[in-house]
């Protein structure tokens, strides 16, 4: 029953995402780029609690006060399609994410994310996905952060994949730090039952940024397997408390 409940609410909030639009086109017109990054920011951030709640994810973050008042690389593991609001839900800042092409295909939905920077990433066209890196670098240097979620599908559990290679090239071309983030049991609220969305506790664990601007050319290209392993010490440790 929450399955449809949740799919019927979600379809409904996005045919009423149309009217926003309206409003954040007016906006647009005629008032500042900063007031309408804090309009955008508020509507998803909204969005995210929302979400949240019709799936009935009970959540706990730790480690709010690890993300640095800069841009950054949040780079993290990736369980559920209810990842991206348990980040967005925790951001002050608007914040983009780099996702598959595929989600350029989704009405209305694609729009917001554009609005808020995010890009579509071609993996199997390498020209066209260092056209993503170079858009998504562009959002950074304008003062936008970005999510990046290197294993490039969903484990719809707590064992990470591999991470992808180059995956962090996003934040060494930019020169901004990254951020590691674990999800941890996200994937209880949906993608563990079948794709039936039931209540669930969950953890969203924010580690502090790691600077790259000291670092050397070799510490830069073992830059994926340090965030990984910070990432799966997080998760060893949860799994430890059960």
């Amino acid at each position: 029953m929450r399955t449809v409940y949740f799919y019927l609410r979600f379809v409904i909030d996005l045919i009423g995402k149309g009217f926003k639009e309206i409003k954040l086109n007016s906006i647009k017109k005629h008032k500042t780029t900063e007031e309408v990054d804090a309009y955008l920011s508020k509507v998803v951030k909204d969005w995210s609690y929302f979400i949240l709640r019709i799936a009935g994810l009970n959540l706990t973050v730790v480690g709010r006060e690890n993300i640095p008042n800069e841009p950054c690389v949040f780079v993290g593991n990736h369980q559920s399609n209810l990842d991206i609001p348990v980040i967005l839900s925790s951001m002050n800042t608007l914040t983009g994410a780099v996702a598959k092409k595929e989600m350029e295909k989704i009405p209305i939905m694609s729009y917001w994310m554009r609005q808020i920077h995010s890009v579509f990433m071609d993996r199997k066209d390498p020209r066209e996905a260092l056209k993503s890196i170079s858009e998504g670098v562009e959002n950074l240097k304008n003062g936008y952060s970005m999510i990046i979620f290197p294993e490039g599908t969903r484990s719809r559990t707590n064992n990470m994949g591999e991470f992808k290679k180059g995956s962090m090239r996003l934040a060494i071309k930019a020169g901004v730090p990254i951020v590691p983030i674990t999800f941890y049991d996200t994937h209880k609220g949906m993608e563990g039952n079948n794709g039936k969305v039931k209540k669930a506790n969950a953890k969203l664990i924010i580690d502090k940024p790691i600077y790259m601007d000291k670092m050397s050319k070799q510490e830069k290209a073992e830059i994926s397997e340090m965030v990984k392993n910070i990432i799966q010490t997080n998760i060893n440790v949860e799994n430890g408390r059960k």
